[in-house]
């Protein structure tokens, strides 16, 4: 196990994590999701999601292995939810019932929007190529800018307005939904 500090590899890795959870792109499915809700748990999102990548860093190829599902398996699941999720935003209709909004928190926020199938793969794939220690304080630093944002959410959303929360709402519904079109292509191969 190498654990050796390299400022610049720690770099590295925060931001392909960076560009992987994408949480300024999560923003309007974030905003749709306290809507919904009420209210979200930034500190209850963040240490969930961190809890999740950093257990699935160490033991997530073992676990998916031990039941019998591959990597690609995983990642269509999640295509699946995250396509939901898009429907909802771009025809403002609620699919799911979740009758205990304390749970947005975790999931889907934590799971599958913050800590999703793409931010998984990538670190079991990232695993190979560096130090654990790199991927570790990449992955504390990207957690507590998600913990900004989650935090800060009120103030974003008013910056917005209700107008351009609507209309990124709609565009970033699409974006969602075309990543969850990509991610069950380049796993099902169609």
């Amino acid at each position: 196990m190498n654990l050796q500090f390299d400022i610049v590899e720690i770099l590295k890795v925060t931001m392909v994590l960076f560009a992987v959870i994408d949480v300024i792109g999560s923003i309007p499915v974030i905003i749709a999701l306290k809507q919904k809700v009420g209210t979200i748990d930034a500190g209850k999102a963040s240490w969930v999601s961190m809890a999740i990548m950093l257990a699935f860093l160490f033991i997530g190829d073992a676990i998916l292995n031990i039941i019998g599902i591959s990597v690609s398996d995983f990642a269509i699941a999640g295509s699946i939810l995250l396509f939901i999720v898009a429907f909802e935003m771009i025809l403002g209709i609620q699919i799911s019932k979740d009758s205990v909004p304390a749970t947005a928190s975790v999931v889907p926020l934590a799971f599958p929007l913050i800590a999703g199938t793409g931010t998984l793969t990538t670190l079991l794939s990232i695993r190979a190529e560096y130090n654990l220690l790199s991927i570790i304080i990449a992955i504390v630093l990207n957690v507590i800018i998600v913990f900004f944002v989650l935090k800060f959410l009120s103030k974003i959303e008013k910056l917005l307005g209700v107008g351009g929360i609507a209309i990124i709402k709609k565009v970033f519904g699409i974006v969602l939904l075309a990543l969850a079109i990509k991610l069950f292509r380049k796993h099902t191969g169609l």
